[in-house]
């Protein structure tokens, strides 16, 4: 009876089994479709080729092999009629065939139009358009890591880097485009930028031209990762969509339209990212695990490997005065290989852009104007002669000037022999002060500064209650930080112009303002922040502003009345006070020294302005909140680390200004 039974259950399952084949949809995975009725031939050819024959330029598609048999995935776009013509490579993870396919077109300028590509240059120059995916990236083999350091060391064991493929891609290129001249140039913004330093490590003879545009240089200085060791958690959605997949097809999700709640509600930014997966990401393990400037991110410094050697390859920094993303790289490049530099070869162009607005429209950023497109004419008056003789052995090319400097405040381009300098002779900088006083004032001096040190007992100060669960905003709320819709506010690449009034009016953030001024102040270079501070916590984030406050009236733009505008302004974490490489706790109480330099400034303080400078200890949600209690790693902090300190600021406190005569402002 048993077996019965089990051959009934067996039979009943069976044809259980068979009716539920029949029903089945055609599309079920793991079950092959039946034909139901006689093919119906398909309308779509197995692979479309779209006719050329009046397109300007030919482009073609091919997988470059590198010194390890690894392909990397190569566009190249030849004009029509190219002769003897130059190559201007970009090397990129972010997609070659996009970047070469941004219209469907018969013309070459419409195709390259966007990200990387100065498309007048390009065209009018005649150039062929070399764009290639790196390793790991997109339609390339072999593995991706994130800035991959320099071959045969203890963070890349194996013999390739981008130097290596580079110089494989050039050698490839010099051989096989035969509508070349065989001279390459490189150029390409931020990431892409990052590469042309990398192609000068070890250059191919072929290689003539470097132009690095808001390079990725040092990312725990002051570029995309930390800003002396505070970290800028706004990039958390890159570090998981960049590494996590080939073609960046998993999507960070965001849970608030107002970032800053969505970070509050999680917590720390490990956390955050916990939530996200982005433990996954290989990158994101490490930078946990190095969160001091340690080695690992020490060796990967661009500006530091360039360093030790001369640059023999004639090379273009491009460095945005208003860079969201990487505002410390060029700047530092240019310090640190232009003294190595005896034949002339290394220049610097900087312009009062957003990162990467050198290639658009150069004649606003946010609320400001600059009385012409600024971005067309770098295009046309540096970069393009510079390419031209270069790559085109072009003499009749203007020679453009060692530094090319806009002038913010008077809208003037500057032509210089060096920087920082305030004009081609005669005008030297000298160190000035801006000092803290009381009554929220601030004093102007040309003496020179001294270096702030303990005060006395009874010393002048301000002070705030910094609270970690109502963090300054980086900007006016709603931040939906990474958009780009104008109509909706999301304008995330211009937000180093927003007005800083929204700061100024809260208790937590100190703001000392000199009087009206009668002469122009001229400062060019890096101001340095000398803060005398004490905390009752154990760590503290100080972030410092400089800042433009406008008269109240302003007669051709009403709308700037008043306006504050962030000149410079960084953020230091308190931990790193002694050494960058080491976090230490702050003693509670003590009145310590904390120095450290902002980004560059080309600009003219003009009369009837005034001059401000603000202190905070929270920048949210661009760096992570400083628990202000010292945990080993804040990545981990947990909720009960987060605790209210109040910040000493003593009136010994100094900005220290690169300050250029006044007969250098004509």
């Amino acid at each position: 009876m048993k077996n019965f039974c089990l051959s009934l259950g067996l039979l009943s399952a069976v044809l259980v089994s068979v009716h539920a084949q029949d029903a089945l949809p055609a599309s079920t995975p793991g079950v092959a479709a039946v034909p139901q009725y006689p093919a119906l031939p398909s309308e779509t050819p197995d692979e479309f080729k779209a006719p050329e024959g009046d397109f300007d330029y030919v482009k073609r598609t091919v997988m470059i092999p590198m010194r390890d048999g690894v392909k990397l995935n190569t566009v190249i776009i030849v004009p029509r009629k190219a002769r003897n013509a130059p190559m201007l490579l970009t090397r990129t993870p972010y997609s070659a065939a996009e970047l070469t396919s941004h219209a469907e077109s018969s013309q070459m300028a419409s195709i390259l139009e966007g990200y990387d590509n100065a498309t007048d240059t390009i065209i009018e120059g005649g150039y062929i358009r070399v764009v290639q995916d790196v390793r790991g990236k997109y339609g390339s083999e072999g593995d991706y890591v994130m800035n991959r350091p320099l071959a045969n060391t203890a963070l890349n064991p194996t013999p390739v880097d981008h130097s290596t493929d580079t110089w494989d891609t050039i050698e490839w290129l010099t051989k096989n485009v035969p509508e070349s001249n065989a001279k390459v140039g490189i150029i390409g913004i931020s990431y892409d930028g990052f590469l042309p330093l990398m192609a000068l490590v070890n250059p191919h003879p072929a290689l003539k031209v470097s132009v690095p545009m808001n390079p990725m240089v040092d990312g725990w200085r002051g570029d995309d990762w930390f800003h002396n060791g505070a970290f800028r958690q706004i990039n958390l959605s890159y570090v998981l969509e960049q590494v996590v997949t080939r073609r960046n097809e998993a999507h960070w999700y965001t849970s608030h339209y107002d970032d800053y709640d969505m970070f509050m509600r999680a917590g720390s930014a490990g956390e955050l990212a916990r939530q996200r997966g982005a433990e996954q990401s290989g990158f994101w393990r490490k930078m946990v695990a190095h969160p001091a400037y340690d080695d690992f991110w020490r060796a990967q410094a661009m500006d530091q490997l360039l360093a030790k050697q001369p640059v023999t390859v004639p090379t273009l920094l491009v460095h945005s005065l208003w860079d969201a993303e990487d505002i410390y790289g060029a700047i530092a490049v240019y310090k640190a290989i232009k003294p190595l530099d005896k034949d002339g070869k290394v220049f610097l162009a900087m312009g009062p852009w957003n990162h990467g607005g050198a290639i658009g429209d150069g004649s606003r950023l946010g609320a400001l104007r600059f009385n012409s497109d600024t971005a067309l004419h770098f295009r046309q008056e540096i970069l393009r002669p510079f390419l031209d003789r270069y790559l085109k052995d072009d003499e009749s090319a203007a020679r453009i000037a060692p530094v090319s400097a806009f002038e913010t405040g008077t809208n003037k381009w500057r032509a210089l022999n060096a920087w920082p300098s305030g004009c081609v002779s005669g005008c030297a900088i000298a160190p000035a002060t801006l000092r803290l006083a009381a009554n929220a004032k601030l004093n102007l001096s040309n003496a020179a500064p001294v270096q702030v040190s303990a005060p006395a007992q009874k010393a002048a100060f301000d002070e705030y209650v910094s609270d970690p669960g109502k963090p300054v905003p980086f900007r006016a709320r709603p931040i939906p930080t990474h958009g780009y819709d104008e109509a909706k506010g999301q304008t995330w690449p211009r937000w180093l112009t927003d007005d800083q009034r929204e700061a100024s009016g809260r208790t937590d953030v100190l703001s000392y303002t000199t009087g009206v001024l009668t002469a122009p102040v001229k400062i060019s270079g890096e101001p340095i922040a000398h803060l005398l501070a004490s905390t009752s916590g154990t760590d503290a984030d100080w972030v410092v502003k400089l800042i433009d406050v406008y008269p109240d009236q302003v007669a051709a733009q009403p709308e700037m009345g008043g306006y504050q505008l962030m000149v410079s302004a960084d953020i230091f974490r308190g931990r790193y006070r002694e050494s960058f490489a080491t976090a230490k706790p702050i003693a509670a109480g003590a009145v310590l020294p904390y120095r450290f330099a902002m980004p560059t400034a080309n600009h003219v303080f003009l009369p009837g302005h005034r001059i401000m400078v603000q202190i905070q200890s929270s920048w949210f949600p661009l760096y992570d909140r400083n628990p202000q209690t010292f945990v080993p790693n804040i990545f981990f902090a947990q909720p009960a680390d987060y605790k209210k300190a109040t910040q000493r600021i003593y009136h010994d406190s100094f900005i220290e200004l690169p300050l250029v005569g006044a007969s250098a402002v004509k």
